[in-house]
């Protein structure tokens, strides 16, 4: 299934600048960037899990939100994007 997690932390101290910094890095272990906070993410349900439990380890739950929006199964019909795409198809071939 595709998720699109979004995220938005507090950066106001040097420890949420260090919290940013991790969540960004945990998204990019599991999905592609499309956006400064968004991560498009093609996963399992038990990836699903981790990753949440993940990111609910880092994050500071009074001043931080991340969100996760369940594209389904059928998620190329769910996206449309105007201007500049450089996304990548998960499903597709990959070259190194």
């Amino acid at each position: 299934m595709m998720v699109l997690i979004t995220y938005d932390v507090s950066t106001m101290d040097q420890e949420g600048q260090k919290r940013l910094k991790q969540v960004a890095k945990k998204c990019q272990s599991y999905g592609q960037r499309v956006q400064g906070s968004v991560f498009e993410c093609l996963l399992e349900p038990a990836m699903l899990i981790d990753i949440k439990e993940s990111l609910k380890e880092i994050i500071n739950d009074t001043t931080d939100t991340i969100r996760f929006y369940n594209l389904g199964g059928n998620w190329k019909e769910k996206i449309d994007c105007i201007g500049v795409n450089h996304t990548y198809d998960p499903c597709g071939p990959l070259i190194i």
